[in-house]
This record gives structure tokens, sequence and C-alpha cells, in this order.
């Protein structure tokens, strides 16, 4: 008989709150897309991770004087992850597109999950979730070479933002790393904000967007990626962070107004198919140390 703080029920909340991660992140990135005109990647990123920092700090309250020096080089480097990570999708987004963007930045996650599957049925479902986000962006040839390489950028620091993460889970108690680490993204931020709020003040929309992108894109999934890393393994982490192409998909459908074609839906359903298998095959692998 288990409570309802044992692992098997614990383990139930990883899922789920990774779900809620990606959907409030591509709610934000739609979102910061509309301030693209007006501010700019580099913009949207700036106040994105002011507002971050605005808001986890104050709630968190990280005591910075009691970090040990093993504990502050992970939040250093989780800080610059954030901005790079950020900042090369967007700018890659704007140069080749969304769809090509996201799937370059995939590669990251799914690399994680690859290289750290010691099951066949993981590496399948990886597999899977690899082949419906090709479906669904269909990326095409594109010679803007460095747009892919940004995109690439983006990929290598999403894969180190979720090894990072879960150091400093493992490392600072609570979310005081969290909270930490985008307090420092947004001091290296904060002069660029200044400069583009001085010599081309936004108007409030534009504002109101870039903001939206901070909360939804930033807040809420950083601190959901923090709890989840603690129940699900950083492999099962990527192969469940593939459902964010889904609701890009969705999202773009509904607002956005955008196509989805056969092709597209079909892929769909294979990340559908290989989250449910992730899941359905590390519930059973859960249930026989338990039971």
């Amino acid at each position: 008989m288990t409570d309802g703080n044992s692992p098997r029920t614990a383990g139930r909340g990883g899922p789920a709150t990774l779900v809620a991660s990606a959907l409030s992140n591509q709610l934000g990135a739609a979102s910061g897309s509309l301030a693209f005109p007006v501010m700019g990647p580099v913009g949207v990123v700036a106040v994105r991770q002011l507002v971050a920092a605005a808001v986890l700090l104050p709630i968190v309250r990280p005591r910075l004087w009691t970090l040990t020096r093993q504990q502050w080089w992970p939040v250093l480097l989780l800080a610059v992850v954030f901005g790079a990570m950020n900042l090369s999708l967007y700018s890659s987004i704007q140069r080749v597109g969304l769809g090509l963007a996201v799937t370059l930045e995939f590669l990251g996650p799914l690399a994680i999950a690859l290289a750290g599957s010691r099951h066949k049925s993981s590496a399948v479902c990886a597999v899977l979730a690899g082949a419906g986000v090709v479906a669904i962006t269909q990326p095409k040839p594109s010679t803007d070479y460095f747009g892919i390489a940004l995109g690439l950028i983006a990929a290598c620091s999403w894969a180190a933002y979720i090894l990072l993460n879960r150091t400093v889970g493992r490392r600072i108690p609570g979310v005081q790393g969290t909270a930490a680490a985008t307090g420092v993204s947004a001091m290296l931020f904060l002069p660029v904000a200044s400069v583009i709020f001085v010599s081309r003040p936004p108007d409030p929309f534009t504002v109101l967007c870039a903001v939206g992108a901070g909360v939804l894109a930033s807040v809420v999934p950083y601190l959901a990626d923090l709890i989840a890393l603690r129940r699900v393994p950083a492999n099962v982490f990527g192969v469940l962070m593939s459902i964010n192409p889904v609701f890009a998909a969705l999202i773009g459908a509904l607002a956005l107004h955008e196509h989805l074609g056969a092709a597209q839906w079909c892929g769909i359903g294979l990340i559908v198919i290989a989250n449910a298998g992730a899941l359905l095959f590390r519930g059973r692998r859960s249930s026989s140390r338990f039971d």
C-alpha cells in the first residue's frame, strides 16, 4: 500500500509537469514572435530574461551568500545557457523560419535521449519522435548556413540546459539555483535592453508581447523543468520534450491560421505515440522496482 508521497505517485507528476511546461513555452514563443518586427530577437530575449528575474528573485529570494564554489559554477554556466539557447533559437527562426529552426533545436534533447538510453524501447520512442518532428516541420534545403548554424547552437544549448538544470537541482535546494542563474542572465542582458528602449522605444503592445514571452516561455518552463528533472531521468526528459512541436503546430493552426497538411498531422501522431510509449515503458519499469 502506498501513500500520496510514494515514489510511484511522485513519478506521475513529472510527465504532467513537462506537458504543462511545453504548452507554456510554445504560447510564450508565439507571444514573443509578435514583438520581432519592433524589438528583434535580441530585444525579446533581453526582456524575457529581465521579466524572469523580476518574477523569480523576489519569490524565491535565493541565499546567494551561502552558495559554495561547487554550487556557483553550474549556476553561472546555466545563466550563459539561458541566454544562448533563447538568442540562438530566435535568431535562427528569423533567418530560416520556425519549422527548420525548431527541428534543428530538437536535435539537442533527442541526442540526450539516444545517448542516455539503455533500453531499446526508449531508443525506438526517440526515433519515432524525431521522425514526427521532421514530418511536422517538413524542412527544406536552405542556403542560409548561418541560420542553420544558429539552430544547431540552440540544440547544443538545450542539451546543456537539460544536464545543467539537473545538476543545479541536485546541488541547491528548491529553485534557488534557477532563480540565481536567471538573475545573472538578466544582468548580462540589462545593457542590451537599455539601449533598445532608449534608442527606439517600443509601443505598449510590443512590450506586452515581450513580457508575456518572459512569463510563459521563461518563468513557467524553468520552474517546471527543474521540478520534472528531479522525477524524470534526463533521457526520458528529452523524449517527452518532443511534445513541444505538437503544441507549436496546434497553436499555429488555431491562433495563426496556419494550414496543416496530412504529413504534418501524421507527424503529430508519431510524436504522440512516442510519448505514450515512453510513459508506458517507464511505468512498467517503475512498477517492477516498487512492487
